[in-house]
This record gives C-alpha cells, sequence and structure tokens, in this order.
C-alpha cells in the first residue's frame, strides 16, 4: 500500500521553489553550510585508499537486504524479542503513529523525550502524540532549534541548516533560553541547560535507528552531541521506530557503514557516539523496550526494479550538500521530510503514482549526487525513470509518440530536420542562435530557458560535405 504521512508534498515543487527562490538569505545560508560540509567530506574521504571498495560493499549489502528482506525482517523479530523487546509492525504512518501513541499513553508519561529520527518526522508523530496531550522535547539541537522556531526540518542531517547563529539566537530568547551572544558555544551551553532537566526526568524516550541488526535483534544510533546516549539509556521506557529497509544482515556488515556514514555525512573519521542496544539487560537501561517497523510505502518502491536502489539510503545528505538545486532552494521546497536529490526520488515511490510528481524534474541530471553517495545510488537514473514512468499530460504524449514516430525512420527524421531548419529561418535572421520567447505551448520552456534554433547544416550534412 501507498505511504502516508509527511512524504507527500501539498505544493508542486516549481511553485515551492519559486518562492524560496526569493529569500537571499536563505540561499545565502545554505551556500555556507553546504560548502562547509562538503569540503570536510571530500577531505576525509580523500584519507581512505579503499573508498571506492567500501562504496561497492555498502551498495552490495543493502542489495542483498533488499534481496531477502522478508527473511531478515523475521530473524530480526525473533532475535530482538529473545532479548527481550517488544517488536511491531506498521504499514504505514497513521498506524505507526497511533501505535506508538498508545505504547506512550500505557505508561501515563505526559511528556517524551527524543532522539532525532527522521522515521518519526516521516509517520507525523510529534502532532500525533500533541493530540493525545504529550508533549514530544527533541533533543538534537538542529532538531530543538526547528522545534522552538515552531518550524519543519529542511535538510537530513543539519535540520536547521537554513537558519544562521543570530536567528537562532533569537529562536532561542522567544523561548526563555538565554544565550549571551550569538557564538556557538553560547548557543549549545543555552540548549544543555535546558535539556539536561528533561532527561533527568524522563520516563520514556523515543527513538529510530540507524541500522537494525537481523542476526542478533541489535539496533544502533550514531550521532555527534550525546544527547542521545542520554535519551537511550536513562528512561525506563524506550520505544525505537525503525524503517524496514534499515536491516543489514550481520553485526560484521557494521564495519563498512560505521566506516561510510561519518565520513559522508558530517565529515568525521568516526562518529563521538555510537550507541547499540539488544533488547533489554537488567539493571541495565531502559527496561522496556518496544521496536516499531514501518513499511509506509517501502515495500512498494521494492517492486519497482530500478526504483529499489532508493531504499540503499543511509541517511547520509551527501547528496544534498553537493546538489545546485537544493543548495538554492533549501528542503521545505520539497514537501517531505526526505529532500533533496534522495528525496526526489525516494518521496514518489514511497507515496504511489500521482503524489510528489513534481519531484523528479527537481534535478539538473548532473550527477553529483551518485558521486557522493556512499552506497551508490544511481539518482539520475531513478529520475530518468521515475519522469519516464509517471503521469504526463495527454498533449505530452501526443508529441512523444510523433517525435518517436519520426525518429525510427532517418529518412523521415532527415526530412523534419530540414523542414525545421527552414521553418526556423526568419527566426535565426532575427535572433540569432536561440529564441527567448515562444508562444504556447513552447512558452513553457522558454519561461526558464532559451529555445535552441536548428543549425544551418546538420552533422550528416556536414560530413557528406567533407568527404566530398
Amino acid at each position: 500500500m501507498s505511504g502516508t504521512g509527511n512524504i507527500v508534498a501539498r505544493r508542486p515543487f516549481p511553485a515551492a521553489a519559486k518562492e524560496k527562490l526569493a529569500d537571499a538569505q536563505l540561499r545565502a545560508n545554505l551556500r555556507r553550510a553546504t560548502h562547509t560540509i562538503r569540503d570536510k567530506r571530500l577531505r576525509v574521504v580523500g584519507e581512505v585508499p579503499d573508498w571506492e571498495a567500501l562504496r561497492v560493499a555498502g551498495a552490495a549489502i543493502k542489495d542483498d537486504v533488499l534481496s531477502r528482506l522478508p527473511e531478515l525482517l523475521e530473524q530480526f523479530e525473533a532475535a530482538a524479542t529473545a532479548a527481550g523487546a517488544v517488536v511491531h509492525w506498521a504499514r504505514d504512518a497513521d498506524e505507526a503513529a497511533a501505535l506508538v501513541t498508545d505504547l506512550v499513553r500505557a505508561t501515563g508519561a505526559t511528556e517524551v523525550v527524543k532522539v532525532k529520527s527522521m522515521a518519526t518526522q516521516e509517520i507525523g508523530l510529534n502532532e500525533e502524540l500533541a493530540a493525545a496531550g504529550i508533549a514530544a522535547v527533541e533533543t538534537d539541537l538542529a532538531e530543538l532549534i526547528v522545534q522552538l522556531a515552531d518550524d519543519t526540518p529542511s535538510h537530513i542531517l543539519v535540520p536547521a541548516i537554513h537558519y544562521n547563529r543570530s536567528q537562532i539566537r533569537d529562536i532561542f530568547a522567544r523561548n526563555g533560553l538565554t544565550a549571551l551572544t550569538d557564538d556557538p558555544p553560547a548557543l549549545a551551553e543555552a540548549a544543555r541547560r535546558h535539556l539536561r532537566a528533561k532527561f533527568l526526568a524522563a520516563k520514556v524516550a523515543i527513538s529510530g535507528a540507524n541500522f537494525a541488526v537481523a542476526d542478533s535483534g541489535t539496533l544502533v544510533v550514531v550521532e555527534s552531541e550525546g544527547n542521545g546516549r542520554m535519551c537511550l539509556t536513562l528512561p525506563e521506557t524506550l520505544i525505537s521506530v525503525v524503517g524496514i529497509e534499515k536491516l543489514v544482515p550481520t553485526f560484521r556488515d557494521l564495519e563498512v557503514f560505521l566506516q561510510l556514514l561519518p565520513r559522508s555525512s558530517t565529515g568525521e573519521r568516526m562518529n563521538p557516539y555510537t550507541s547499540m542496544w539488544t533488547g533489554v539487560t537488567p539493571g541495565d537501561g531502559p527496561r522496556t523496550v518496544h521496536v516499531v517497523l514501518v513499511d509506509n510505502g517501502r515495500t512498494d518502491t521494492l517492486a519497482d526494479e530500478v526504483g529499489r536502489q532508493a531504499l540503499r539510503c543511509i541517511r547520509c545528505s551527501a547528496c544534498l550538500n553537493v546538489c545546485p538545486v537544493y543548495e538554492r532552494v533549501g528542503g521545505h521546497a520539497y514537501g517531505s521530510v526526505y529532500p533533496g536529490p534522495i528525496g526526489a526520488i525516494l518521496s514518489p515511490q514511497m507515496s504511489g503514482e500521482g503524489a510528489n510528481h513534481t519531484l523528479p524534474y527537481a534535478s539538473t541530471l548532473c550527477g553529483a549526487c551518485y558521486d557522493a553517495c556512499p552506497v551508490r545510488i544511481n539518482i539520475p537514473e531513478v529520475l530518468v525513470h521515475l519522469r519516464q514512468t509517471g503521469p504526463h499530460p495527454a498533449a505530452e504524449r501526443t508529441a512523444m509518440r510523433a517525435l518517436s514516430w519520426t525518429m525510427r525512420s532517418r529518412r523521415r527524421y532527415a526530412a523534419a530536420l530540414r523542414a525545421a531548419r527552414r521553418g526556423a529561418a526568419p527566426l535565426r535572421w532575427a535572433a540569432g542562435t536561440s529564441v527567448r520567447r515562444l508562444p504556447w505551448p513552447m512558452s513553457a520552456w522558454t519561461a526558464a530557458r532559451d529555445a535552441p534554433l536548428p543549425p544551418k547544416q546538420t552533422f550528416r550534412e556536414w560530413w557528406a560535405h567533407e568527404r566530398r
């Protein structure tokens, strides 16, 4: 079944992007941040002599998972249950959010602390909890900033990337978090004082997982601030919301991904905090552990032989940081919790036919995302595939059929070129080599780019002349 929740854009990408392009401050913030992360990543990746071999290994492991996902999910459930965890299954976002809300309500808690989690954003968990009278406190610094601003994340790794530090200081001040300056250490200290009391009082924590190990039932969270470690160890109840594609077959497979992920995401050789837990350990950590495995359109994505590679994604955000489109419009223009190049292929597949139909066109097809991806997702290939299989206006389908018929015959194609060249002669005399504005329906093209005119001589004609 198609996915639901915060993966479905409420506005077409072109309309949302046009609005964001007008925000000069946003573009400056994005450029500064993405280039900083990009440069750090390039330096640490360049230190690894077998980086390409690691990418190939990561892709192979994830493809193995996708090829036998039902078997590995059952293996994970059995191992986690044997270790004392309770495993739940959710078909879509609504079912997952309702399930987690019921689990929290059963504890009697009215406030929970959260580890940064794309899956909980995907299912709209905070809104569901709020409707039930339960406050969800984001403990990741960037997530906290976005929450205090009553905003939504715009980047997979750095949710508050669209704010500069002066804006963050103002957000803190409006919410009673006093920072003497807008220096990052002062802002971090203000957040630390606010969150410490939350950690110590919390009875329930909610997390996602970067990886789930099938043969042991282990969940893994990697982070940079230590807030995740506090959430995962102090509360009495821990609820983890995990997409079904997050599996790796064995514990040894983590060796590959714990090299790929930190370098690709934060530009670090290794992440400062790696937390792993397997079920319940008496006297150590939470006394009750729940794992909610979420489908929400992932099975539909798995059925597409070309598009399924999007499920390899380890949420590093490297593709966002090199994307010329994302750098100019930010994450909110995509309308999904998964922005940028990966969101342009993941969201349309998870949400089903018709939804997010403009996202596969939110790309120049430059290929920088493929080069940066640590698990070798060929994003341009999937973008082209989705453009071909998605809905198209009747006029466009008719035009493409006519072009296809013309190009299937060398004679028809040559005749069409001759006709186009003769028809363009008056325009070439007036406009040169391209036209800035054409009447409808070609106005849709020239609204964003010039239309090149047919050359005076085709390659075949030039070749024939040179041969003579």
